[in-house]
């Protein structure tokens, strides 16, 4: 089977990682459906060309009305990017400024407006594009890219941040692949694609929203003036060869070997008389829980935050119910297993700061490993 890359529309993509089929990601079902749920191919493909990673060929599932909230790291991480942005680039305070919006939310407006920048209207082309974790949710990577490209006033500045294949790779964050994300990027591939509607990266920081990201900026190619911080990622992208089918085939067995530690870790608790609860419902779930063979005899319940999703289930195989935060705190397990594991800190210490109970939180990924207070 072939298809057409999703940001250069060449013709030479093949498969390196296949998870199997799988439910969609953002589709909780009330947790009194017996299923089966729905279930589609989960699949990594490479573009030899372009070098971007992507799912492979996949109808788009049903759009699922998002349920859950927004987490207060990412609120953090958006006031701070402003200013960090605006110091950089202090030419950019007052001006015309245009998101792209995301599911995952995160969005600068409010803090842009307060910095006295207006919203472009109708047509118009801004001075400052942003796309926080946007992109990567429309099925056409290249096609949205060459829209960003169009909105960028001339000598503006177009800034995104997206979930960086890197650190997806090394840290085996196969959790991560999911429906509805389509393009697992990195830099080399962004600037690939970017130079095919007019693009260059000019720089690149490395920040730790969703388990390692990337915020690049971008110019129309006659502005740009890429600096050294570009070059360092780049290196580091090619050390790890995450362009490379093998390499990059190599991910399926770490992640098979993951799963089936956390499944062994969680057994070795129930043995031990330990009590095991989740924390977070997010939608790298299903497929964590999935492949690593986790169901109620294991995982009682999981909690969130999310008034959306109390009274459902992870979908898939798992069954694992959502409850209230507060059915987590009554219960006082013995371990905390840490679904939301790109945001542990903040979780730990929301439960912490009460006293907390002397629970042992448990991380999945790379490998199950326990997280100190």
């Amino acid at each position: 089977m072939s298809f057409q890359c999703r940001g250069c529309a060449g013709q030479n993509v093949v498969p390196v990682v296949d998870l199997g089929e799988q439910p969609c990601a953002d589709h909780f079902p009330r947790a009194d459906e017996p299923g089966p749920d729905p279930r589609w191919p989960l699949a990594l493909w490479l573009c030899r060309e372009c070098t971007l990673v992507q799912l492979g060929p996949v109808e788009a599932q049903v759009a699922e009305e998002p349920l859950a909230v927004e987490s207060a790291t990412s609120r953090a991480h958006a006031e701070t990017s402003v200013k960090e942005i605006l110091s950089d680039y202090p030419e950019l305070s007052g001006g015309v400024v245009f998101e792209f919006g995301s599911p995952h939310g995160g969005s600068w407006l409010e803090h842009l407006h307060s910095a006295g920048c207006r919203t472009a209207g109708d047509g118009e082309r801004a001075d400052l594009v942003v796309d926080v974790h946007g992109i990567v949710h429309e099925p056409q990577y290249g096609e949205m890219l060459k829209l960003r490209a169009e909105r960028l006033a001339p000598g503006g500045l177009l800034v995104m941040e997206f979930h960086h294949l890197l650190p997806l790779f090394v840290g085996n964050q196969f959790d991560t692949i999911r429906h509805g994300h389509w393009a697992y990027v990195s830099l080399r591939a962004l600037q690939n694609v970017a130079a095919l509607h007019g693009l260059a990266v000019e720089s690149v920081k490395q920040v730790d929203m969703y388990g390692g990201s990337l915020m690049v900026m971008l110019r129309h190619t006659a502005g740009a003036k890429p600096d050294a911080s570009v070059d360092v990622v780049l290196e580091d992208e090619d050390a790890a060869g995450i362009a490379d089918e093998v390499q990059l085939g190599s991910l399926q067995e770490a992640a098979w070997h993951a799963a089936g530690a956390l499944h062994d870790e969680l057994a070795r608790h129930k043995a031990a008389g330990r009590t095991v609860l989740g924390y977070g419902a997010p939608s790298k779930a299903p497929v964590l829980l999935g492949l690593s063979k986790v169901t109620t005899d294991l995982l009682p319940f999981t909690v969130d935050l999310a008034p959306g999703k109390h009274g459902r289930r992870i979908p898939g195989g798992c069954m694992v119910p959502i409850r209230p935060i507060e059915e987590l705190k009554a219960a006082k397990p013995d371990v905390v297993l840490v679904l939301t594991w790109d945001i542990a800190d903040e979780i730990i210490n929301q439960l912490e700061s009460d006293g907390g109970w002397g629970t042992t939180y448990l991380v999945p990924l790379p490998e199950p490993h326990e997280r100190g207070h």
